[in-house]
Parts: C-alpha cells; structure tokens; sequence
C-alpha cells in the first residue's frame, strides 16, 4: 500500500478534527483542507479500501490503528519541525504552522531522530498545542478555557492558540494575544465583541476569534 501525500493530510485532518471536538464528517475534511466534495468522497473510498478508516452509519469518519499511526507520525513531525522552526531558527510563531505543513512529509526517520535529540519531547509546539489528543474536555479538564468564558474583571494567560488559521494568528499577534501572554477581560459588548486588557492597552476582539483562543489561570 502507497502512503502518498495527499492520505498522509487526510488522516492527519482527522486526527486534528477530532482534538477540536468537532463530528469527523466528509463535510469536515472538505472544509479544513479547502477541497471540493467530491474529491473528499474518492479520498474516503481509498482510505477505507486500505483499511485506513472506518466510515460510520452515520457518515462519522474515524481512524483506524494502522490510520491512527501514520496521523500520530505526521503530527509528531509538524510538531517537532514546528519547534525548530522557532527555537533554532528563530521564525514568528505565527508563521510556522504553515512551513510545517510543507516540511512534514519530506523529514526522514534519521532527521526526526536527531530533531528528537535536539529538542526533547514533552514541550508544547509555538501555539502551546500539543501533539497528543488534546480535546476541549482534555482541555477543561486542566482548568483552561475559551478566552470568551473569562468573567469580567478577571485575568488570565494564553496557554493555546488554534493554528490553522494564518489570519488569525497574525491579527492575535498584532494586538499581543500569543501564549504566554496575560489578558483581562474588560467587557462584553453588546456588538459581540470583547474589550480586553493586555499590556495596559484595551483592544477588541470578536468573540468567534477569542473562541479559538484557550486560557488559564493566572499563577
């Protein structure tokens, strides 16, 4: 059985759906990827026929053992090139995920291996993401929250950012929303937008955005 390029992000895309919490559907892979319904349906018929998926009665897409390898080897790999990019080269958080995106599938074993040395495991990548499972409840769990969950008054610290958004992350930086960084909520509007404090500045955020945007308490 190939394992071609186009396999490797599709079961990568579950994967990474699924830390989300969002139903894996052929609707979900058409969306995160930016491809056309009918190549996501002759994507899932290859990908089951390699026994790389299971497809549900209801539609739901999961990942078999064989699936769940390649999608973990990819993800270790985006995560581990995602680091280098930033601790050894020195490249903005908010432009590695993309980079990575293109990188993942070329890394060989040996490269990984000496990346792993190099870096060590167990630290999150530049979005305070990590490369495990993490779903929300995970995510609760920990005592994090969407940024739009913060009482009024309240502070608290980025911990996690989503990364497949390359606007997002670029608007988040400009107004000083990156992990690490300490936010408080100010007010809730009636536009639905967020007034939050960082730096001593107020900015606004819109609370769609600040959804994608998880936090924790302040230490």
């Amino acid at each position: 059985m190939k394992i071609t390029i186009s396999k490797e992000n599709y079961l990568k895309t579950i994967a990474e759906a699924e830390s989300e919490g969002e139903p894996v559907i052929a609707a979900t892979l058409a969306r995160w990827l930016n491809v056309s319904a009918p190549a996501v349906t002759m994507a899932i018929k290859r990908l089951k026929r390699d026994s790389l998926i299971r497809v549900g009665r209801d539609g739901q897409l999961s990942l078999t053992p064989g699936g769940r390898d390649i999608a973990n080897r990819l993800l270790n790999r985006h995560h581990l090139i995602e680091r280098m990019l930033t601790e050894i080269f020195g490249m903005e958080w908010y432009k590695v995920h993309e980079e990575a995106e293109q990188l993942e599938h070329a890394v060989s074993a040996d490269f990984e291996r000496r990346l792993l040395e190099r870096l060590g495991t167990g630290e999150a990548c530049p979005h305070g993401n990590r490369v495990e499972r993490d779903t929300p409840q995970d995510r609760r769990n920990r005592g994090w929250r969407p940024l739009d969950e913060v009482p009024s008054a309240s502070g608290a610290v980025v911990v996690s950012v989503f990364e497949r958004d390359r606007r997002l992350l670029e608007y988040l930086n400009g107004i000083g929303i990156r992990p690490g960084a300490t936010v408080k909520m100010l007010a809730t509007n009636y536009d639905d937008t967020l007034t939050l404090g960082i730096d001593g500045k107020p900015v606004q955020l819109g609370r769609g955005a600040a959804a994608k945007v998880w936090v924790g308490p302040l230490s």
